[in-house]
């Protein structure tokens, strides 16, 4: 069973960081350009003058942060930004968008249009000081998660409605030869979101539009979902003291005025006590 974890509403939130030493959870209204979180049960949130879309964390005060502009090392004690490598700087039309720290302490990121501009985005892996391109042409990047046994990568564009898995190489993390179709939902008609993956190997994926973060086993079968009282359910993220659990962000951006008078818990956030049980999240090592 969900229930409300924070009552501010986010246009699109996303990006949920469970910060394994400080058991705390951040998140981002990508839309209103802000980095959330909780704070000994009180609303703390950091403000910018651009779009902010996803982080890994360093160590106790420091997370990687993903925006429009860069990837950068953001302070959480004084509030401080410091530049780590421009990401698609000289292009107003994308926004970085969903990203994830990988097994050997890399950060994948991937770019959309600020508008979901067909193909104008991309994704993206940062390690030991490079920034390569990994996919190109890409219009909603989203599920970008690794499995437990560091054998793969997934992604998404989330208009295809296909999740993508790529084989990695064991020593570098760099990909190996072409990803493949792991999941394809047109069928269903479902649109995938964010996504993370349990020390099983189930992959749990938001669905946009669906109000529910889905479970898939290793080889693309249904195992269960979770429901949440949003309909654009945008990303999950495992944590809590014992990581069992699943927080979910969510969105109000399309969604008109009666809609969100008859349901205002659009664009919270959400906490699912119970739902499974999760890995801790990699640290970003630079």
């Amino acid at each position: 069973m969900s229930a409300v974890f924070d009552t501010r509403p986010c246009e699109l939130g996303e990006g949920p960081l469970w910060h394994p030493e400080r058991q705390q959870l951040f998140w981002f209204d990508i839309v209103g350009k802000r980095l959330m979180t909780q704070e000994d049960g009180a609303p703390r949130s950091w403000q910018f003058d651009e779009h902010v879309s996803a982080a890994g964390w360093v160590d106790r005060e420091t997370l990687v942060m993903a925006s429009e502009t860069g990837l950068w090392l953001f302070n959480l004690q004084d509030g401080q930004k410091q530049l780590i490598t421009p990401l698609e700087a000289d292009n107003p039309v994308t926004r970085s968008n969903d990203g994830r720290a990988d097994p050997w302490g890399g950060f994948w990121i991937g770019t959309m249009g600020k508008g979901a501009e067909p193909g104008a985005g991309a994704i993206y892996r940062y390690w030991r000081g490079e920034l390569r391109q990994l996919v190109a042409e890409v219009t909603i990047s989203n599920a970008i998660c690794f499995a437990p046994d560091r054998s793969c990568a997934y992604f998404t564009d989330t208009m295809t409605q296909q999740v993508m898995r790529w084989a990695l190489n064991a020593e570098t993390g760099w990909p190996d030869g072409s990803s493949a179709v792991f999941l394809d939902l047109r069928g269903d008609g479902l649109y995938p979101d964010g996504a993370v993956i349990d020390p099983d190997g189930n992959i749990w994926i938001a669905q946009w539009g669906a109000g529910r973060v889905a479970a898939y086993t290793r080889a693309g079968q249904f195992l269960t979902a979770v429901t949440f009282e949003a309909a654009h359910t945008s990303c999950p993220a495992f944590g809590g003291e014992d990581l069992t659990t699943l927080f979910c962000t969510t969105a109000r951006e399309g969604l008109d005025a009666a809609t969100l008078a008859a349901h205002p818990t659009n664009g919270m956030t959400f906490a699912a006590p119970g739902a499974g049980k999760g890995q801790a999240e990699h640290r970003v090592l630079l």
